[in-house]
């Protein structure tokens, strides 16, 4: 029997009662035991009821401690009518109404009323109910909790509530408990079987036909997994409402009456103004302009905006203290945290999002989305394409990062990861709110805060980052096209390229320097941004020099592109120099006949050319070089003779040019295919000198088919596109159909504004002949331009 069941009830006619004990034997008890050896015979003072009586076999001592019964022998039987021996606790009664259970987290300093809030109040989309289960879910740190508490204690202050039921419920067992202790106090539930009290109460919840209607309001505070409430949902009623946090966004968390409401971060002036506000609590005015910039560094994540402003008023620092503090290098995210953190956190912001990461790699397939999100991190927060995150560089990182166990015999070997379980990792991911996954925007279709980001890094080594930041780059490589046809693409991926530079340059150079780095100058040039290309190269060419010394390859390749898009950019005299004098050392350190050399010799002629100097003669020797070194097939030699073509029409031989072009054409046809930037150049350079020889009809008609081609192959937005569409316009305008070629010209300059900019060269050039053309065409007179673009 157990203590409670051994208590003593005591009748209120029978207020002294006492069991006398008889037989052999000796028994102790401490106060409030029974301890029997023998016969117990009748209770004096007890009014006369019957005995109780006792048979015990045997004999022997018992000793019992307070609330027990000791035994030696055998009892046979034991009556007990008026005097119960067996203490029952009496029940509880129900708690009164307006009741509480658990304890609200108290208001945030500086609470924002952030349309979250408000929402949490509108009506249902049936047009007339509250919503019966709203599901608060964002990342860790957007204030989820606080939104809940602030609702919680507005609908109770405002009197709308009878009862109100706060569970902490990041564990199964958290939310039983929070239910059990909801059932003892509400409906007398058990307290000792905390799973039947549960039950209890959720069937408490039940709406009862003719019972009181009880208004009530149940909050889930932090779910750590939707399964976690299987069977514990609380049940529909008129006059009742859930409320849910979590970082989760599973399916499985809507549907049957519940909706997901996204909480996100701070707008950018809700921050300014809770900051401000924090300021002004600890005596200190920050100016606006201040207060936006650290929030933006901060990403405008609440708890990163509370933790800083701790900080702030626990340490004196000003802000640009603080936000060179979050800058530096050496520091991590948890040297800008408080000692004590406010409004009773939890976790630090590294902790909050470490934890999320924790849950998400947690998931099928387990073991990948850390690995993933390493990876990511390196990237451009604002929009990673799908295609990166699916590479073959980066199935093969995620391949190395997951194993299986070892044998006896070996080491854990490598299981290999499709795109498939990629793309499931990053769906976890983005069910922990860890990244923002939209497949619809296929440039941009991963997104990740810029702290989860530090966060995820400040967690690998020196050698981690290294691997983690070039399978990064080795991805971009992998999906870089030769030939960029779509604008968008390019622009996404170099803004991975430059944020994978700033968040790691030093590991792109070893053991040198990582091709991407030429990828995005490349790009940046053909796309138009000429200056942004030199500039580009510029700092390659600084850097190589420094890591690797003046004579390395990296070194020299760098200047032979810096030297390129010098002259792009309008520098043709600075281009000559720095050709000139790469040549020599090229052909100090490399040697006549390797293939680097041969081509500095052509750019060099070429822009020699370009300054007014003769070219045909230097590119002919060239091309005698590169036929015995590199044979009459290979591209650099083809791009060679293109050259010479043009050179010999610079020079005045018109007809010799055409036929050149013309051989040029068919061998290119043959070697590289109809589709190749390089033939299509040659196709460009052929209308355009057939028409420079006096047709014009022909050159507009040859133009009018390049342009279909080009805007299959190229893309209707790639420069060289643009420059066809002009170079169509102008031939146009020579045959005579001046109509359709300020037509072609003024459909042009907006999409020259829209890709270039209003102010580039080309674009001005541009709208330049639109205006004159119109003119000629008001005016009557025409003018003979003589430059294409």
């Amino acid at each position: 029997m157990t203590r409670r069941d051994m208590r003593e009830q005591r009748d209120p006619d029978a207020a002294d009662a006492r069991v006398a004990v008889t037989g052999t034997g000796n028994a102790t008890a401490a106060s409030g035991a029974t301890a029997v050896t023998g016969y117990r015979g009748p209770a004096p003072g007890t009014g006369g009821f019957p005995d109780v009586p006792v048979r015990v076999s045997g004999t022997g001592e018992a000793n019992a401690a307070e609330g027990a019964f000791a035994n030696t022998g055998h009892i046979g039987q034991m009556h007990v009518d008026k005097l119960n021996m067996v203490q029952q606790r009496t029940p509880r009664e129900p708690a009164a109404w307006p009741h509480q259970v658990g304890v609200i987290p108290s208001r945030a300093r500086s609470f924002q009323q952030r349309a979250e809030a408000q929402r949490l109040h509108t009506t249902g989309a049936d047009g007339g109910t509250a919503l019966l289960c709203q599901v608060l879910t964002g990342m860790g740190g957007v204030g989820k909790t606080q939104l809940a508490a602030d609702h919680a204690h507005a609908v109770w202050l405002d009197g709308a509530l009878d009862v109100l039921v706060w569970v902490s419920a990041d564990t199964r067992s958290a939310v039983v408990a929070g239910y059990a202790k909801a059932g003892v106090e509400l409906c007398r539930a058990d307290p000792n079987d905390a799973e039947g009290a549960a039950v209890s109460f959720l069937a408490w919840l039940e709406p009862k036909p003719g019972g009181r209607p009880c208004r009530w309001l149940l909050v889930l505070d932090d779910v750590a997994d939707p399964s976690d409430l299987r069977g514990l949902w609380p049940p529909a009623s008129p006059h009742g409402r859930v409320l849910v946090t979590t970082r989760r966004r599973d399916a499985a968390l809507a549907g049957n009456g519940r909706r997901l409401m996204e909480v996100g971060l701070f707008t950018p002036a809700e921050a300014v103004a809770y900051l401000s506000e924090m300021m002004a609590a600890h005596g200190r005015t920050e100016p606006d302009d201040q207060l936006a910039a650290l929030a933006a560094d901060l990403g405008n994540l609440p708890l990163a905006l509370a933790q800083a402003a701790v900080y702030l008023a626990d340490s004196g620092m000003t802000v640009a203290a603080y936000r060179a503090l979050l800058t530096d290098s050496a520091s991590a995210l948890a040297d800008a945290a408080p000692d004590t953190l406010p409004d009773d956190q939890k976790y630090t912001v590294a902790a909050a999002l470490t934890l999320s990461l924790d849950r998400a790699d947690a998931l099928r397939p387990v073991g990948l989305a850390r690995p993933l999100l390493r990876a990511a991190a390196f990237l451009d927060p604002n929009g990673i394409p799908d295609a990166l995150l699916t590479s073959a560089p980066f199935l093969k990182h995620l391949s190395a990062q997951r194993t299986c166990p070892g044998t006896t015999d070996g080491p854990p070997t490598p299981l290999s990861v499709t795109a498939g379980a990629a793309v499931a990792a990053l769906r976890a991911l983005h069910r922990l709110h860890l990244v923002e996954h939209t497949p619809d925007t296929p440039y941009q279709a991963v997104r990740v805060h810029q702290l989860i980001q530090r966060a995820v890094c400040e967690t690998l080594t020196c050698d981690q980052r290294d691997a983690f930041a070039r399978t990064a780059a080795d991805a971009l490589t992998d999906v870089w096209p030769a030939v960029e046809r779509d604008t968008n693409l390019a622009q996404a991926l170099r803004a991975n390229a430059t944020t994978l530079t700033n968040h790691a340059e030093d590991a792109l150079y070893r053991p040198g320097a990582h091709p991407v780095l030429y990828c995005v100058g490349r790009s940046l040039g053909e796309s138009g941004q000429v200056a942004a290309a030199r500039d580009h190269f510029r700092h390659l060419t600084d850097s190589a020099r420094h890591l690797f010394g003046p004579d390395h390859p990296d070194t020299l390749a760098a200047r032979c592109n810096l030297a390129w898009w010098r002259g792009r950019a309008g520098d043709t005299p600075g281009a000559v120099a720095a050709f000139a004098e790469l040549l020599d050392d090229q052909l100090r350190v490399l040697g006549a006949d390797h293939p680097d050399t041969l081509t500095t010799r052509h750019s060099l002629a070429r822009w020699r050319g370009e300054a007014g100097d003769a070219a045909a003669a230097a590119i002919a020797e060239l091309l005698k070089d590169q036929l015995r070194v590199l044979g009459p097939d290979h591209p650099a030699t083809l791009e060679t003779r293109h050259g010479l073509a043009r050179w010999r029409a610079e020079a005045g031989d018109v007809d010799g040019a055409v036929a050149a072009f013309a051989e040029l054409l068919d061998d290119q046809l043959r070697v590289l295919g109809a589709d190749h930037p390089d033939t299509l150049t040659t196709r460009h350079g052929l209308a355009w000198w057939r028409g420079r020889a006096g047709d014009a009809p022909r050159a507009a008609a040859a133009f009018a088919d390049l342009l279909t081609d080009r805007l299959r192959v190229l893309g209707p937005d790639h420069p060289a596109t643009l420059t066809t569409r002009y170079n169509l316009a102008w031939w146009l305008w020579q045959a005579g159909d001046e109509q359709a070629a300020v037509e072609v010209a003024v459909a042009l300059l907006v999409d020259r504004e829209r890709v270039l900019g209003v102010d580039h060269p080309e674009t001005v050039r541009t709208r330049e002949s639109v205006a004159r053309w119109r003119t000629e065409i008001e005016t009557g007179g025409r003018n003979q331009e003589s430059k294409s673009t």
